[in-house]
């Protein structure tokens, strides 16, 4: 009820557009709310802020957090369309994303019509790749030891692989993904680009890397790329795939509501969702694997070392 009443007000995107914090007094000023019913904002506010929709600091500043900031009504690629379609999702006998039934297209083919959405896309998930690399490569460095050629699938612009050749120069490594993806980086002497479709076919190596791409994709369409992955690893000495990834209940019950959450947002973004341990084990089993081994590098995500 109080979560719906400040997205029909707009209390986030009025946030937003303060410059990521509004008083009281700033709210007022902008949400389009009855003079008798202004002294009633503060309830709702204090109300949302316990229920961790927003922050506020001593000074009675309101912030955005990491749910209010999806359901800003004016920055690219926010998820508020498709949170709103969700009981219609529900009764929809069709097999359609939410992002679909709100947009008109899934996600990936809203990034292909719009270059600024797709290059914010891919700037963000570089970012991410520079700060996991550096964190799995100091927490769990003996997973990268012993290679000598790894394949980043879905690895787009390549800086999870730079960052990987940087830590270990001896391994040649390799960026598998979609020509457009690949399609004009420049040849920089560390890393080679290959174009082609992670579910028909993916490069010999001896690791195959998966960074945040399982969680994208339904349970039958992750035993095909990790079967793709096992006949790239299975005539290499050694050979392994690490997942980079969420496995849900591993950390605490603050982590485990984070990445609830996250599992909302990929139901509404994709056909993908994230995954306890045992639904890991079942997808690994299907593909062919035997063993696997969780590695935890950061408070949301886990690396899974998994062996045919």
């Amino acid at each position: 009820m109080a979560l719906k009443c400040a997205i029909d007000l707009g209390i986030p995107g009025a946030i937003h557009r303060n410059g990521g914090s509004a008083s009281l007094p700033d709210l007022l000023a902008t949400l389009p709310i009855a003079e008798n019913k202004r002294p009633f904002l503060h309830r709702l506010m204090r109300f949302l802020t316990v229920s961790g929709i927003f922050t506020s600091a001593d000074d009675g500043v309101y912030q955005l957090t990491r749910v209010s900031r999806l359901l800003v009504d004016s920055i690219p690629l926010n998820l508020l369309p498709s949170f709103l379609c969700l009981g219609e999702w529900f009764r929809d006998g069709g097999d359609t994303t939410l992002f679909a039934m709100a947009h008109g297209t899934d996600v990936w083919g809203a990034m292909s019509l719009d270059r600024a959405l797709a290059a914010g896309f891919s700037v963000s998930m570089a970012a991410d790749s520079k700060f996991l690399a550096e964190i799995a490569i100091r927490r769990h460095a003996e997973a990268f030891m012993n290679v000598s050629s790894l394949v980043d699938v879905g690895g787009g612009d390549g800086s999870m692989a730079r960052a990987i050749v940087k830590a270990f120069p001896h391994i040649k490594c390799l960026v598998l993904d979609l020509p457009h993806v690949v399609r004009g980086i420049p040849a920089d002497g560390f890393v080679e680009y290959v174009a082609g479709d992670m579910m028909d076919f993916v490069p010999p190596a001896n690791v195959v890397l998966l960074k945040l791409v399982l969680h994208d994709w339904s349970d039958e369409d992750c035993v095909r790329i990790l079967s793709r992955c096992r006949e790239a690893i299975s005539n290499r000495e050694g050979g392994k795939v690490i997942i980079i990834d969420t496995v849900i209940g591993s950390q605490s019950q603050q982590i485990y509501e984070a990445q609830l959450f996250l599992d909302l947002c990929m139901m509404t973004v994709t056909t993908g969702k994230e995954r306890e341990e045992k639904e890991w084990h079942m997808i690994f089993l299907k593909a062919g694997f035997t063993q696997y081994k969780i590695l935890p590098i950061l408070r949301i995500k886990s690396l899974i070392e998994v062996y045919p």
